[in-house]
């Protein structure tokens, strides 16, 4: 099967060719799907030179910084948002764009390790699954971070589970890999990170087999550019509302 890898992106410059190289270094035939939600901090530029070393130099490798490196660039696309309008939004434009069999979301802070790929897909290269999350509640290594995000995560994932009836650890995972016809079948209304609940609700009522798998979890801190706040925590709440009993 073909693993397509979409990755949302907004102000990461210092991470956004690291993740690249990651993702690109998984041993899995796969297209890499970039949408940049309109950054201010020079990521734009980054991708926007990658772009132009495809169509003007015809390249199949863009050279790293460090001079001594290449990114393969050839199964790359990338696509500029004229506005910015959130990773839910970013997403929706991404997976219009894929054509593999199976799709993975990727966050570009380099706080999920792409090698976990390989678990991710297994329950569904044996035919146990047609959704996957990669739970950092199952076990897996983590960095030690911020108590009251953790309440928050396993407070919104236990109130997502009550209207969906579903027994999910882990319902704010970016980790979510799904086949191609799960998508196909869901529309996508949620532009910032409502995302979340919105796609786990309308994967629940789909009646679509899903499985956990634990991953690790490399945290970042606000200081560190972490962008989710409490104000989207209320909105998630308003989303398992609204998708869990409206649809």
């Amino acid at each position: 099967m073909k693993l397509s890898v979409v990755i949302p992106v907004y102000n990461e410059n210092k991470s956004i060719l690291k993740i690249l190289k990651k993702v690109q270094s998984v041993n899995i035939n796969k297209e890499i799907i970039v949408i940049d939600d309109y950054s201010t901090d020079g990521t734009r530029e980054i991708l926007k030179d990658i772009e132009n070393s495809k169509e003007n130099d015809k390249s199949t490798t863009y050279v790293l910084s460090d001079s001594n490196s290449h990114l393969k660039i050839d199964n790359i696309k990338i696509i500029f948002q004229e506005k910015n309008s959130g990773k839910g939004a970013a997403l929706k434009k991404g997976f219009k764009e894929v054509s593999g069999d199976v799709i993975v979301v990727q966050d570009a802070d380099l706080e999920y390790n792409p090698e976990e790929y390989y678990k991710l897909i297994e329950p569904i290269n044996e035919n146990w699954a047609d959704v996957v999350y990669g739970s950092r509640f199952l076990g897996g290594p983590h960095r030690v971070l911020y108590f009251w995000h953790y309440v928050a995560n396993r407070f919104l994932t236990l109130f997502s589970n009550m209207l969906t009836n579903i027994n999910l650890s882990d319902m704010e995972t970016c980790y979510k890999m799904f086949r191609k016809e799960v998508l196909e079948d869901i529309n996508i209304r949620e532009g910032r990170f409502g995302f979340e609940p919105e796609i786990t609700a309308k994967v629940a009522k789909g009646n679509w087999r899903i499985y956990e798998v634990p991953i690790s979890y490399y945290g970042r801190t606000y200081e560190e550019g972490k962008k989710i706040n409490w104000k989207d925590g209320i909105k998630a709440v308003w989303c398992i509302i609204r998708y869990g009993i409206f649809g």
